[in-house]
């Protein structure tokens, strides 16, 4: 179930807000420019799926969404447990970053959670099959999806050279365990 857990940053073992509850969860959002929804889809499609079947099954929603974000491409990222390289990527995305574009990601299997710092809180959004994440540019953010990871995301860009993050140094993302 998809969920947010709002955090004075000072205070990471007591939530001052949590809920399940979709709309609450784009209304908070929204109150520090982060978009969510949910994408009621009849697509099907199973966690072997190529990346290929992915984009292809998912074009209509993506040529609204990259239409809407003035994006420019779109791919597909895949994360198992059984990926030896797991706990090498789990570190990269677990350290706090921004990034110079809106980092859009929806959950076609699995889940993870994205988690924001801004304005002296830390906003954890757990994220699951089904759900649209958008977080700003220059949102200061960290990505878990657990130790044994298992989630496949559609990717929007608008900078065609993809991912690429600019790490803030900060620790705060040690103190804030994702459950």
């Amino acid at each position: 179930m998809s969920r947010l857990r709002i955090y004075e940053d000072d205070l990471p073992a007591t939530a001052v807000m949590s809920t399940e509850d979709h709309a609450i969860m784009a209304t908070e959002l929204a109150k520090i420019g982060v978009e969510f929804e949910r994408w009621e889809s009849p697509v099907v499609l199973r966690p072997d799926d190529s990346a290929e079947m992915i984009l292809e099954a998912y074009q209509p929603y993506l040529t609204r969404l990259m239409g809407t974000k003035k994006a420019g491409s779109a791919d597909v990222i895949k994360l198992t447990p059984d990926n030896p390289a797991a706990p090498a990527l789990r570190q990269k995305f677990l350290s706090e970053h921004i990034h110079t574009e809106d980092e859009i990601r929806f959950f076609v299997h699995g889940g993870g959670h994205f988690v924001m710092h801004v304005q002296g809180r830390v906003y954890d959004a757990y994220c699951e099959a089904g759900d649209l994440i958008a977080v700003p540019a220059n949102t200061k953010h960290w990505f878990d999806a657990g130790e044994t990871p298992f989630f496949t995301a559609l990717r929007v860009f608008t900078d065609q050279s993809g991912w690429v993050a600019h790490f803030t140094g900060d620790a705060i993302s040690s103190c804030f365990a994702v459950t």
